[in-house]
């Protein structure tokens, strides 16, 4: 049966078919975007799978995206993605809302034990026996008119992301089920919740090797070089390389020529930002001591590998008997944050990370292998 696509061009439409939309009990949600030289990415379309219908949403042409928001909001609607963070960053760009409840069936292929981290066309061809075709994944989204090409692309993703759901769903538990809504509700949580900028020079390589005085110094140039990404809407590295961050931090240089010198310093970096940053090196390499931030935390020794592989076979020992992807059980952070809580003699702390039915059903257990339960066992 062919596929019946319907272009929303206009407010009113869009009003109109989100009302008829939130008496479904789920749609299908994807988008189209580019992000090759901006930070934020930037929506060529909005599809919306309902059935053997896929509506195409020209966000170049839309103004009014409350009733959008609405929909997204919707409880009673399920909202179908697959893999679908960029998707996130999309919607709340356009309507300043996020999609729950959420099933992602990226997620849901890991709880059945399909695959994980599945791309859709494989997931398509697994689930559905259809092969798409890939040629336009990395077209340009915000050329008007799009090619044929391209609409049949973007309606096809729209219609075959809702016939996974209606594939998937009877395959999932209740449990399982709800536990890919409760991972989606985790992703939408963790878009909401705002990067510190304060705290960005913690995830820098190495920071642990650095003095407080050189924490002070990176923690202002991560600032500084995240503020002016958004501001210019141009991507990190092209105002800063990551691995200009941390010798820029240790050294400290004190004019340009040094500064030029320091690894992946970008020569347009030197010229338009060069005086600057110097200037900001120095000021917050003269902070009191009363400013700087605490010394990071080493890494983990070599000899906490054997403890992290034991845990993680307590989350694979647990996915066998669910049947559950290995890999959506228990993550390397986790694992990581839950072992520096207490290394090496403990007591240790199950991590915030930790939530959820993972929580319940093998909290205890690794709390019991590192007091030395396990190892009786």
């Amino acid at each position: 049966m062919a596929i019946e696509i319907h272009w929303i061009r206009d407010d009113q439409p869009l009003a109109e078919h989100c009302r008829r939309w939130r008496e479904q009990p789920f749609v299908a949600l994807d988008t189209e975007f580019m992000r090759v030289d901006t930070f934020y990415p930037k929506a060529g379309l909005v599809q919306i799978g309902v059935g053997r219908h896929a509506y195409l949403i020209d966000p170049l042409l839309i103004r009014d995206w409350q009733p959008l928001a609405g929909l997204l909001e919707d409880s009673a609607v399920v909202k179908v993605l697959h893999a679908c963070s960029e998707d996130l960053e999309v919607l709340l760009r356009l309507t300043g809302k996020l999609p729950q409840p959420l099933f992602d069936t990226q997620l849901a292929a890991g709880y059945l034990n399909i695959g994980f981290s599945m791309g859709y066309s494989r997931l398509v061809q697994d689930v559905l026996g259809l092969d798409l075709p890939k040629g336009e994944t990395r077209s340009d989204w915000l050329q008007r008119p799009l090619s044929e090409t391209q609409v049949s692309y973007a309606a096809e993703d729209a219609v075959h992301l809702a016939e996974l759901f209606d594939a998937l769903r009877p395959r999932l538990s209740d449990d399982k089920y709800a536990w890919v809504l409760e991972d989606g509700a985790e992703l939408v949580a963790a878009m909401r919740r705002e990067v510190d900028p304060q705290t960005l020079y913690r995830e820098v390589k190495l920071a642990w090797k650095l003095s407080r005085q050189q924490l002070a110094v990176l923690r202002e140039l991560c600032i500084w070089r995240e503020g002016e990404a958004r501001r210019r809407d141009v991507p990190r590295s092209r105002i800063l390389k990551e691995h200009a961050l941390w010798p820029m931090a240790k050294t400290q240089p004190d004019n340009l020529s040094a500064l030029a010198k320091i690894e992946d310093m970008h020569p347009r970096t030197i010229r338009q930002d060069g005086q600057f940053l110097l200037d900001l090196i120095k000021r917050a390499a003269a902070l009191p001591p009363d400013q700087w931030p605490p010394a990071q935390p080493e890494p983990l020794p070599i000899e906490a590998a054997g403890i992290l592989k034991r845990l993680r076979a307590i989350g694979q020992a647990e996915g066998e008997r669910l049947q559950i992807a290995p890999e959506l059980m228990l993550r390397k952070k986790t694992l990581e944050a839950l072992l520096k809580s207490g290394y090496p003699n403990g007591p240790y702390q199950l991590p915030d990370s930790l939530r959820g039915w993972r929580r319940e059903r093998m909290g205890q257990a690794l709390l019991d292998d590192l007091a030395g339960a396990g190892d009786n066992a």
